[in-house]
């Protein structure tokens, strides 16, 4: 593995070319794997969901990543000859801070239940992914866990839960491939207290992990200023190892309306709203974002002690394309979420609404740590 991750979260790969979705590199037509590997990238970040269909068989949508799902494409870019991180949410759709919703097949359990369905999806969802192929050379245990896992059960401060969740899915990926590193990955990069408070009490109770994972988006998170003293503390702290799991930064604030062709009820519109933007140290523009992008490599690169490992960037190929959003009417249910439902991560692509690549992809590849 190289001693600097370049990577990127792919996890909507077949659902953009069920789309239709097409990448231009410097106006000719390429394969989109082809071109993140002639980028300098190295490792594919994909996200698994338990089981991401309604009771009714109905999708939930964005890249609705069970095991087939994931599979389909960990095989893909393997064959492509890319590394994978595995990324376990341990709900039916998106974990996050905000919502950590237990797989519909885990709602009655008790936390002696949980537990053991962790070890038991963990363990058997590991060993069929591998037994296919897929090149695994990480593994995320829980998808930014900051506020817990598995809800009520594993919620924060319930750390004797939570420590006992991640635990068992750690010990499942060991007992699989143990060589294999695991990543514990929070969101909220530049809040340092927090990632103390969070790692302190985990550290006390929970199975020991290869590398702190932590999401950095400038528009929620902070200065780059504060994710590096953050990511040298932790180092300093704990001597873990340090990964960027999640970051991604703006290139424009123009709309994508007419690619997405979805009524405005149906939009979901920017993440990045304008009194987010005011936040952010660079122009979201195709140079500020360049120019971000150099800033944060140089960053993570220089984390003391030599712990600052890599980074993927967040679904850098999520152009908006008329079928792919980021939730269904189905899944909105299941998160009870009034929605829309459509892309609000356009902005935030390492290639224009056209599919062209932008330059920060080509700072990605000239880049040397």
């Amino acid at each position: 593995m190289s001693r600097f991750i370049k990577g990127m979260d792919l996890s909507t790969l077949l659902e953009l070319e069920r789309c239709g979705a097409k990448y231009y590199d410097h106006g000719k037509e390429r394969d989109i794997l082809d071109i993140m590997r002639d980028y300098d990238v190295d490792t594919i970040r994909l996200r698994l969901w338990n089981d991401p269909y309604s009771e009714t068989g109905e999708p939930y949508g964005a890249g609705c990543n069970d095991l087939a799902e994931t599979i389909a494409i960990g095989k893909k870019v393997s064959d492509a000859g890319f590394g994978v991180l595995l990324n376990f949410h341990y709900s039916d759709f998106w974990a996050d801070p905000g919502k950590q919703i237990k797989p519909k097949a885990w709602k009655d359990f008790d936390a002696d239940q949980l537990e053991q369905a962790v070890y038991e999806f963990t363990e058997d969802s590991l060993r069929k992914v591998l037994e296919a192929g897929v090149n695994v050379t990480m593994i995320q245990v829980g998808n930014e866990v900051t506020n817990g896992l598995l809800w009520p059960e594993g919620l924060k401060p319930n750390y004797d839960n939570i420590a006992r969740f991640i635990s068992s899915g750690i010990r499942a990926c060991r007992a699989v491939k143990p060589e294999i590193p695991l990543m514990i990955h929070l969101d909220n990069g530049g809040n340092n207290e927090m990632y103390r408070d969070w790692f302190d009490h985990y550290m006390e109770r929970g199975e020991d992990f290869d590398y702190i994972g932590l999401s950095y988006y400038p528009f929620w998170h902070g200065t780059l200023q504060m994710l590096e003293d953050n990511m040298n503390d932790m180092a300093a702290r704990y001597g873990k190892e340090l990964i960027v799991a999640e970051v991604s930064m703006g290139y424009t604030m123009e709309d994508y309306k007419p690619y997405e062709k979805l009524k405005d009820s149906e939009r979901k519109g920017y993440a990045t709203k304008p009194e987010l933007v005011a936040k952010i140290e660079y122009p979201m523009t195709v140079q500020g974002q360049a120019d971000f992008t150099k800033d944060f490599l140089n960053r993570v690169a220089h984390v003391r002690d030599n712990k600052g490992l890599g980074f993927f960037w967040w679904e850098p190929a999520w152009i908006p394309v008329h079928g792919s959003g980021w939730a269904t009417p189905a899944s909105l249910k299941y998160m009870n979420d009034p929605g829309p439902c459509g892309n609000e991560w356009a902005n935030q692509a390492l290639f224009d609404y056209d599919g062209n690549v932008l330059p920060a992809l080509e700072v990605i590849r000239d880049f040397r740590k």
